[in-house]
């Protein structure tokens, strides 16, 4: 009789039970209910990014070298270091330059290889002065701009003229978004100097140089990860001001993050885990959703390498779960809207975040011009002059030289007067142009550990959609 009566008192509560546990759970993913003193510190291992305000020619070690803080720098919502905040540094090393490497350079018309320049940022200067000494840890970062993905417009046709508007409307939101973020962005680099056309043509012609000093161009950015934490004090957080904390971002939400694991369509796999930080707190109605030092969880969702012919390699991420400090996560849905890689990689994006490297049309140009000198050095010229040779075929010489061996093959193409030599410079350089730009193997799609990037949100994704997009 008695386990009966448990039994139905089990039965009776368990209704009770279950809400109890809903609603505790509940709790916790709305974020922390009690006020909170929150430590303002930027933890050790954290990269501040610097850019360098003007040129330096590399001289010697201890040469003292000046940057800007190239984005804002917040601890959970605050912001602690302002864009444009004044850092100096010096130069602590220069390296020297392997035999091989030498040898290589000296064999491409290059007497002055660039050499391996180590530096170090001592101390940030804030808007009232403030010197905030440094102990950081400096490498170079993706010199290129951030580049937002191109909204794929629907069908004609395809939905009626409601949901069309409502899709147009959602993407002037998510452009509006995009266009801030970008403004942010390049805050720092309005207050850099540009230089001018004649400096850059000045800059380009000394490079070619067979010898030429070495500098480091304003605008070069660097990641100065601190070997010390900074500490800001600290700040009190009420309920109020936390409640919203873990609560899933809204649809066409951008925020800024940084890149913890490094990615490289030559190695990486499909199904690899991936992780990124928010940089800055995403904050909607004056009110703190998500703040600085969230976790955006991913995968690899496809990936290609590089191959021969040179077809480039593609990759595609995308991130299912957020996790806030001190707060449960959320499951969401969130793609890649923008990514700062190297002038040099010709990324593109497409509409769902996925990234393909890219070849220059000008590769057309160049191999065209290489072939033409090359068929120009096997041509003999009918207007020889009493030498044997026209003004316009010396020339021709040179500048086949040239499309092998730069300016030192460009010497020898005009002072020695050999055609076999010209031709054979023309063959070189054709043949190098040809399997540079169509034989050899394409280019990689190359995020680094540390890479800025803008993750946009898309709608809440349940436990039953994540199970379907896994299967």
């Amino acid at each position: 009789m008695r386990n009966h009566l448990t039994i139905i008192i089990l039965i009776l509560w368990s209704p009770i039970l279950m809400c109890a546990q809903e609603n505790h759970e509940r709790g916790a993913r709305s974020g922390p209910a009690s006020p909170k003193i929150i430590e303002l510190s930027i933890p050790a291992g954290t990269p501040l990014p610097v850019v360098l305000d003007k040129e330096v020619r590399i001289k010697k070690v201890g040469q003292e070298i000046h940057g800007k803080i190239a984005e804002p720098v917040f601890v959970f919502d605050k912001l602690v270091v302002p864009a444009g905040s004044d850092v100096v540094g010096k130069v602590t090393r220069i390296g020297g330059v392997p035999a091989l490497k030498r040898t290589y350079a000296a064999l491409n018309s290059d007497f002055s290889p660039v050499r391996d320049v180590e530096i170090t940022f001592t101390q940030i200067i804030l808007s009232g002065g403030n010197e905030i000494p440094l102990h950081t840890r400096v490498s170079r970062a993706p010199q290129g701009i951030l580049e937002f993905a191109t909204a794929t417009e629907p069908k004609n046709g395809s939905k009626s003229d409601k949901q069309n508007a409502a899709v147009k409307l959602a993407s002037e939101k998510v452009s509006d978004k995009k266009q801030e973020v970008n403004r942010e962005w390049n805050l720092a680099k309005e207050q850099i100097a540009a230089p001018g056309k004649m400096h850059r043509l000045k800059r380009i012609l000394i490079t070619e140089l067979p010898v030429h000093p070495q500098y480091i161009e304003a605008g070069t950015r660097f990641n100065a990860e601190l070997l010390d934490s900074l500490n800001f004090g600290t700040e009190n957080k009420s309920a109020e001001q936390l409640r919203m904390i873990g609560t899933a971002p809204a649809a066409g939400s951008i925020v800024h993050a940084r890149l913890e694991t490094p990615l490289s369509s030559a190695t990486v796999q499909k199904g690899e885990s991936i992780e990124a930080v928010m940089t800055e707190p995403l904050i909607t109605d004056n009110q703190l959703i998500l703040p600085e030092g969230t976790l955006l969880n991913g995968t690899v969702l496809q990936v290609r390498p590089a191959r021969r012919l040179h077809r480039n390699g593609q990759l595609r991420i995308i991130f299912r779960e957020i996790v806030p400090p001190d707060s449960a996560e959320q499951k969401i849905e969130g793609s890649l809207e923008g990514v700062e890689a190297s002038n040099d990689a010709n990324l593109s994006l497409d509409s769902e975040g996925g990234a393909k490297a890219t070849t220059p049309k000008t590769r057309y140009l160049t191999t065209g011009l290489t072939l033409a000198l090359a068929a120009a050095s096997f041509a003999p010229d009918s207007d020889a002059g009493s030498s044997g040779e026209s003004v316009l075929e010396i020339g021709s010489q040179g500048a086949t030289g040239a499309s092998g061996f730069r300016i030192v093959g460009f010497a020898i193409g005009l002072l020695v007067h050999s055609r076999p030599l010209a031709s054979g410079f023309g063959a070189y350089g054709a043949g190098k142009s040809i399997y540079s730009n169509f034989l050899s193997r394409g280019h990689e799609v190359v995020y680094a550990k540390d890479s800025a990037m803008a993750i946009g949100f898309g709608s809440r994704v349940s436990t039953a959609q994540k199970t379907s997009i896994q299967h």
